[in-house]
């Protein structure tokens, strides 16, 4: 089949996704983004961590007015942290739900959008091998064909037994202009990108390429922090070893580990991590919006 010939089926993909979302009276899709989707226009997805997407009243939202960015933003704690997992129960009970990456990757599906930032990813938690602690994260990328932006794993996590995770779901994971997969707070894992692209265009080919197979599994691309604003690695790895053995000491187990986690990190380095996780969230974006907006040149 020719190359003109994958294009017009991604087209016309794209075509049944954004009208399906628009019929689909389980989800809200905000006019700006239908608009968007139909006239082929870049768009990209952001979880309710950077408050874009959410469960407002048990209806998913795929784009949210200023007044519901503020009233899920107050609303802080309140709002349930929700899952793939959670989303069914969120609904039925008609709560406010704020989205994971998995969750996020689900609603953006499901809308049509293809390409999707964060700040970090989950992963196989450290212990993880004895606890089976492992984000439904990894899962999701496994089965959902999409492009995934981030500042690469977690740092709190066991950054190998992900990437082996990761490899064993079929997820292509690629590092943005290094050889070295990027570790949230610090753009040095010591963990070797099992791929390296250097250009959103690079990244856009990746995507089409994976879509136009039909390989049903998504793309994680790692984008290290910029080093003038990364905090200093050995810094932080001391504040994440501090702030583990606290969560044993503690008994903080589950999903409420890595929340405590970057909580107690930001205040044991004074702020200094959460300066950074600003500064890589906003670089995430910037690489995000360019590699949308060549997909959808593809």
């Amino acid at each position: 089949m020719s190359n003109t010939d994958w294009k017009g089926r991604v087209s016309k993909l794209y075509d049944q996704l954004a009208g399906s979302a628009s019929e689909n009276p389980a989800l809200v899709v905000s006019k700006d983004v239908q608009t968007a989707l139909q006239q082929k226009q870049p768009v990209v997805a952001l979880e309710s961590t950077i408050i874009s997407h959410a469960v407002l009243a048990g209806v998913p939202h795929v784009g949210l007015t200023e007044d519901q960015l503020h009233d899920i933003a107050k609303k802080g704690l309140k709002v349930k942290k929700t899952s793939r997992r959670d989303l069914a129960y969120v609904m039925a009970r008609k709560l406010d739900g704020s989205t994971t990456v998995s969750a996020t990757m689900v609603l953006a599906a499901r809308a049509g959008i293809a390409v999707f930032v964060t700040g970090g990813v989950g992963g196989v938690h450290r212990g993880g091998e004895n606890s089976m602690d492992i984000s439904a994260d990894l899962i999701e990328l496994g089965k959902t064909p999409m492009a995934v932006v981030c500042a690469g794993i977690k740092s709190v996590l066991d950054i190998p037994r992900t990437l082996e995770f990761l490899e064993t779901q079929g997820v292509t994971v690629a590092s943005f202009g290094a050889d070295e997969f990027p570790a949230f707070f610090t753009p040095h894992s010591g963990c070797q990108a099992p791929c390296r692209i250097d250009q959103p265009d690079e990244a856009a080919q990746m995507l089409h390429h994976c879509r136009s197979l039909d390989l049903q599994s998504g793309i994680l691309i790692g984008v290290p922090i910029p080093e003038q604003h990364a905090a200093a690695g050995a810094q932080i790895e001391e504040a994440i070893q501090t702030a583990l053995q606290e969560t044993q000491q503690q008994n903080i187990t589950g999903s409420n580990i890595t929340p405590y986690l970057l909580q107690r990190i930001q205040e044991i380095t004074s702020g200094a991590s959460l300066t950074a996780n600003i500064q890589l969230v906003k670089n995430n974006a910037k690489v995000g919006s360019q590699i949308a907006a060549a997909f959808v040149l593809q």
